[in-house]
């Protein structure tokens, strides 16, 4: 007989086959009525759930759950999980870090240089045949450039490595110098913008990081400055970066994450300084993959009584 298994909502296709094909699973967002759903699911006494990092688990649907012992995140952010009241609760989080933390650098270098060289504007300025009525615009450069990254963590030093190889100078903002990197560390973000041609914002989402990147910050990356987020639509002022790419004080930005995604504000589209992405820094077959399957095998060392591999806040190396 299968074991069963809390899902809040679907998850990465192929996962999801493979959760089905070993465990019975109990999906509440297919759910009419959710509380009855909640009941049935504490009264059988279930111990385990899948979920991703957005879906919503707040500490009253945790207070509906006696039996829940652990909560294994697909994905690497977590800040839709009441982390604290699981935790005050005994109910361990896992998420699924490291296996995306390449893929994620190699999306924020395209956007990086699609946004300085505007590489998705020229693009277009070909499509529409206006080539022959005379060159494009120049653009800004990257070789030799400032980088600032905020958020120096998997990815953070993923995006870093990366940079090295374009000759540009790295410095880095954070709760905390780190003692095993060579970069400098700047911990007040808007001086760190302020020294920054190319501003990437890798912070973690969550309470503590919501508008970090706000008018300040992008007053002091200025108009030959460009912001670029990979991290959380909600570490960015979205209204004061319209303002500010649309008037000038801000050359261009890159974005693959937004505040009420993915329903974007059609001001951005308007934008000719302005990339877009809808999420997709991690979209490679090899990472979901790779996410699916620590997922699976945080469970399954639940189930076997071992540690899980990846509890959120563990003393993990940066």
């Amino acid at each position: 007989m299968k074991p069963d298994l809390l899902m809040m909502g679907p998850l990465h296709a192929p996962t999801q086959a493979r959760l089905e094909a070993l465990y019975t699973t109990h999906r509440y967002d297919l759910a009419a009525d959710k509380p009855a759903f909640l009941a049935q699911a504490a009264a059988a006494g279930h111990t385990a759930m899948a979920t991703r990092g957005d879906y919503r688990i707040t500490d009253e649907l945790l207070a509906q759950l006696p039996a829940l012992r652990l909560i294994a995140s697909f994905g690497v952010g977590h800040d839709g999980i009441d982390t604290p009241a699981a935790s005050r609760r005994g109910i361990v989080v896992t998420n699924t870090p490291d296996v995306l933390s390449e893929c994620v650098a190699d999306a924020t270098w395209a956007l990086i240089l699609s946004t300085v060289r505007r590489t998705v504007w020229q693009d277009r300025f070909v499509r529409e045949g206006r080539w022959p009525q005379g060159p494009a615009p120049l653009t800004g450069k990257v070789w030799g450039e400032r980088l600032g990254i905020v958020g120096l963590g998997r990815i953070g030093k993923a995006i870093a490595r990366r940079a090295e190889g374009f000759g540009m100078s790295v410095a880095y903002s954070g709760r905390r110098r780190q003692a095993d990197v060579a970069f400098d560390y700047v911990p007040d973000v808007t001086e760190l913008a302020h020294a920054s041609t190319v501003l990437v914002v890798a912070t973690p989402g969550g309470p503590e990081t919501r508008g970090l990147i706000g008018a300040g910050v992008i007053q002091a990356l200025g108009p030959e400055g460009y912001l670029i987020n990979i991290s959380r639509g909600s570490t960015v002022d979205e209204a004061g970066l319209l303002a500010a790419l649309g008037s000038g004080q801000l050359a261009g930005a890159g974005l693959d994450v937004f505040q009420g995604e993915p329903h974007v504000n059609p001001a951005f589209f308007e934008l000719p300084n302005v990339v877009l992405q809808p999420h997709a820094a991690s979209a490679t077959h090899h990472t979901r993959q790779a996410m699916g399957q620590l997922l699976l095998d945080n469970l399954a060392a639940y189930a076997e009584g071992r540690p899980v591999l990846t509890p959120v806040g563990a003393d993990r190396p940066a």
